[in-house]
């Protein structure tokens, strides 16, 4: 069993990455169904939360279903995290995380996310005054460094476990890496290993399948893994990677039938949270993924990002159901895009 505090989760957990404009609560819902152990929100900004913008706020919306559930938040400041923290609290989450780890441009060169990386001895007080000010279990999520050539993760690790951190999760890229190249786990493997780390410490980065999973728990003994873009359109992964752990064996892939249905609650989720138009137009982002591998799929995807009723949404995807009833999809590793310039998987 491994904790957080005093939040118990199962041997070897499988936690959903924090994503912005992906992991709001109907994502979280249909990924929750399907075996992931822990989930975040998208990360909310400090300075949002203090100015009351309706949208950071909007952000920390959580439900009993999803626990345990955890609020992310970002900034560069340590009173306005601190003020954050706060309200944070007052949502009642499971535990608060900070992200260090977002690389793109307005948030990182604004000297927060992955910014902070530049500066260690600033990501230490900001994470300490955050601990100050909570009584919730406060984790990190962070990358290996700011570059090639600051590779500080070690250090980071001690220091912040040192200021009260309850777990840390590690993207096994540096900032300047941004999404490219292959994620390199072995300071991951590192910082697990070392015998002054005695948190949580949870690999990301990479993971498409449960060959994979295995591979990367068995040689690097990471806690967990966190699974942020195999999750987009397919959420089957979690519970497909802890039947191979379990038994060496896949599961089927998920049919038709179960492809509609979880994108049909997966709409109906959107719709309740949001409103129909919003939770309509948000959710023209997911067909794609959902459906992927479907062969002549175009027509009916075309349909579906440009009808504005769940009535006549519903309809299409009966008739994709049942044109492709029997259709057989191969097992291929999950194809990991990022399809926002924002900050998709921080």
């Amino acid at each position: 069993m491994v904790k957080i505090g005093n939040i118990q989760l199962p041997d070897f957990p499988l936690l959903l990455a924090p994503m912005e404009d992906v992991s709001d609560p109907p994502f979280r819902a249909v990924c929750k169904d399907n075996g992931a152990d822990l989930m975040y929100t998208e990360f909310i900004s400090s300075e949002g939360l203090i100015r009351d913008a309706i949208k950071s706020r909007k952000k920390l919306d959580i439900f009993d279903y999803e626990r345990p559930v955890g609020i992310q938040i970002f900034g560069g400041d340590e009173e306005s995290l601190s003020l954050a923290a706060k309200i944070v609290e007052v949502t009642n989450p499971d535990l608060l995380d900070i992200n260090f780890g977002c690389p793109v441009k307005k948030v990182a060169l604004k000297g927060a996310g992955a910014g902070v990386l530049r500066d260690i001895d600033l990501m230490v007080r900001l994470t300490d005054a955050v601990v100050k000010s909570t009584t919730l279990p406060v984790t990190v999520k962070t990358r290996l460094g700011w570059d090639d050539h600051t590779k500080n993760i070690e250090e980071v690790a001690e220091r912040l476990q040192d200021v009260g951190i309850k777990a840390l999760a590690i993207h096994g890229r540096t900032r300047t890496q941004m999404y490219k190249g292959e994620a390199d786990w072995t300071l991951i493997g590192k910082v697990k290993n070392n015998p002054r780390i005695s948190i949580p410490i949870f690999g990301n980065g990479d993971i498409d399948s449960p060959e994979k999973a295995l591979e990367y728990k068995n040689r690097y003994g990471v806690d967990g893994i966190m699974i942020g873009r195999a999750a987009i359109g397919y959420p089957w992964i979690f519970n497909e990677i802890k039947h191979f752990i379990k038994t060496g064996e896949h599961l089927p892939a998920p049919t038709i039938e179960d492809r509609v249905a979880v994108c049909k609650k997966h709409l109906h989720k959107s719709v309740e949270w949001k409103n129909p138009v919003v939770g309509v137009n948000e959710m023209r982002r997911h067909y794609a993924n959902y459906l992927k591998g479907l062969p002549n799929i175009k027509e009916y995807r075309n349909k579906l990002v440009t009808l504005k009723s769940v009535e006549e949404i519903n309809a299409v995807l009966n008739e994709i159901e049942k044109v492709y009833t029997g259709y057989t999809f191969e097992k291929t590793p999950i194809e990991l895009v990022n399809y926002h310039e924002k900050c998709p998987v921080n």
